[in-house]
């Protein structure tokens, strides 16, 4: 059975490491979607999952689906911000390739 220690809020030390443990993990994130938007599959994956998401149309439909439409349009900008952060270029570059500008 895996155990996991608690952490004690009052010990400096513990705080300080799990801070570290926590950026480490942010970094690694993003480092891995910056490696994904390295690639132009990488780069057509976002672009779908972005377009399925209706990241950049209305979402409002004057009934109960404007709320389903929200919960996609939520995943679809939370991937958008993953992607700028981690490699603010991408975006740019993802739109030049659907494009066929690359």
């Amino acid at each position: 059975m895996n155990q996991e220690k608690i952490m004690n809020a009052a010990d400096e030390s513990q705080v300080k490491e799990a801070k570290k443990k926590e950026k480490f993990g942010r970094e690694q994130e993003l480092s891995d979607v910056k490696f994904i938007l390295s690639t132009e599959q990488g780069r057509r994956f976002f672009w779908r999952y972005l377009s399925i998401c209706g990241v950049f149309k209305n979402s409002f439909t004057g009934s109960s689906e404007t709320f389903f439409n929200e919960g996609k349009r939520l995943i679809g900008t939370t991937l958008l911000t993953e992607m700028v952060t981690a490699d603010p270029d991408s975006y740019l570059k993802m739109i030049k390739q659907h494009n066929g500008e690359l």
